[in-house]
């Protein structure tokens, strides 16, 4: 998936320990296949190669993954959104950018994005992307899933306590062997060396988005590599966004969608959702917290 995954696991000995995360690794390697958009072979390809010339009938689990986008696509209002994959690159964050793009180069980018074109059939299982040249994608999903399926497999294996951390994407169970909660940092997005605070998590997910290398600034406004799916934008105001809740597919999901939303739209929208709260930290370096988050900072 691009991304490096770190596995942890509590077990008797070293020899059952890494039998465990090698059945993780081959769990996290299945679902690569079947969500991948650069293996030509999966049947996420296969839905692209299709889109505007007929639905393809998929396995139920991914089936079922991409209903689930669509609903927190909804829940969203299009803030999260895996038809993305159709944008077109107007944005470089490589420093080759001089200017911006202009508004209608902007506004073209996002013609083929709209996950109501994304038409489902669950009688037969089958997916079509109603436009030509329309495309999804799981980058902003696919790691959360996977390592939500790692977690629920080690844990049907009898595996009492771990960590999938998959880039930043954490997902825990049961509890370290001294019999601590497992911690996680939220860092300092502009030092990562600092941390703000340390977080207990237990049978939780925990997932943090915000790439603090990857922007450009134009009058003196940061635009930083997420774009808004709806409008061709990149999100302003936010450097990172922590998410908390029981899986790392929905938090993964709802991480990227508070990027877009912005501080105030998307404080507001977590504290709406029952089981999930967050931690912002703004273009100030000012941290702002769901309701329920008490963070005591740290020097």
């Amino acid at each position: 998936m691009g991304s490096r995954f770190d596995i942890s696991v509590v077990a008797e000995n070293r020899v059952k320990g890494e039998n465990y995360i090698e059945l993780a690794v081959q769990e996290i390697t299945r679902i690569e296949k079947l969500i991948s958009s650069w293996d030509s072979l999966s049947q996420t390809s296969l839905i692209n190669k299709n889109a505007g010339l007929q639905p393809v009938v998929v396995d139920p689990e991914l089936f079922d993954l991409i209903q689930r986008a669509i609903k927190i696509s909804k829940l969203t209002e299009g803030a999260f959104d895996i038809s993305y994959a159709s944008m077109d690159k107007v944005w470089k964050f490589d420093g080759s950018m001089k200017e911006m793009p202009t508004e209608e180069a902007i506004k073209n980018s996002v013609a083929k994005v709209g996950y109501q074109n994304i038409i489902l059939n669950e009688n037969n299982h089958s997916v079509f992307l109603k436009l030509m040249g329309m495309k999804i994608g799981f980058g902003g999903i696919g790691k959360g899933y996977a390592a939500d399926r790692a977690k629920a497999l080690l844990e049907s294996k009898g595996v009492k306590a771990g960590i999938i951390n998959a880039s930043g994407d954490l997902n825990t169970w049961g509890k370290q062997p001294d019999g601590k909660d497992w911690m996680v940092a939220i860092v300092n997005p502009i030092n990562k060396e600092k941390v703000f605070s340390w977080l207990p998590v237990y049978n939780s997910a925990v997932v943090t988005s915000g790439n603090y290398e990857k922007y450009v600034k134009f009058n003196n406004v940061l635009y930083t590599h997420i774009i808004d799916p709806r409008t061709g934008y990149p999100s302003t105001g936010i450097l990172s966004a922590s998410i908390f809740t029981a899986n790392a597919e929905l938090a993964d999901a709802l991480a990227t969608s508070i990027f877009v939303m912005g501080v105030d739209v998307g404080l507001d929208f977590i504290n709406q959702l029952n089981g999930v709260e967050c931690i912002i930290v703004d273009k100030d370096n000012k941290v702002h917290t769901s309701k329920n988050i008490n963070l005591k900072q740290l020097n």
